[in-house]
């Protein structure tokens, strides 16, 4: 497997209408119960085959992701397809969340959290410098950062 094609020396990312950030994290609080606190987590059926499956079903609203150690960030088209995937019966989310809190709901040996955040249309600033696709890069597209351009003019805060 080789390196991804860098996209451009310095780029920003532009992406069209409100958008969310959603971030989510694990973290096994014992290692001596690392085998247990991993099958707390979903093992095979976790968090990577909850993208996987997200991924093959683009109308559910994932528009990309970045897996990171020990955070997940995951860009959505709306609040309303983040929150619709995590309550369908028939997503595979909500049966590894439930059998989750069964395992763990008493024992403290592994957590899990997330964020979530709004994003409003022209609100976010994003440079890439010599990289490719990544983060909401990967989600909207890369488009080249001009020579005067800076953060403040990108947010259009004067």
């Amino acid at each position: 497997m080789g390196l991804a094609k860098v996209a451009g020396r310095r780029m920003t990312a532009e992406i069209d209408g409100d958008f969310v950030v959603f971030l989510i994290g694990a973290r096994i609080n014992s290692k001596l119960e690392f085998a247990r606190s991993f099958i707390d987590l979903g093992g095979r059926r976790g968090m990577r085959h909850m993208l996987d499956y997200l991924v093959a079903h683009p109308e559910k609203g994932l528009l990309a992701y970045e897996i990171g150690i020990p955070t997940i960030v995951q860009y959505w088209r709306s609040f309303e397809q983040l929150e619709a995937f995590a309550r369908d019966e028939a997503d595979p989310h909500l049966e590894v969340w439930r059998r989750y809190w069964c395992r763990v709901g008493r024992s403290g040996r592994s957590g899990i959290w997330h964020e979530t955040y709004l994003v409003k249309a022209g609100e976010y600033e994003a440079v890439y410098g010599n990289m490719p696709p990544h983060g909401l890069g990967k989600a909207g597209r890369l488009v080249p950062v001009g020579q005067a351009s800076t953060a403040r003019r990108r947010l259009e805060v004067l």
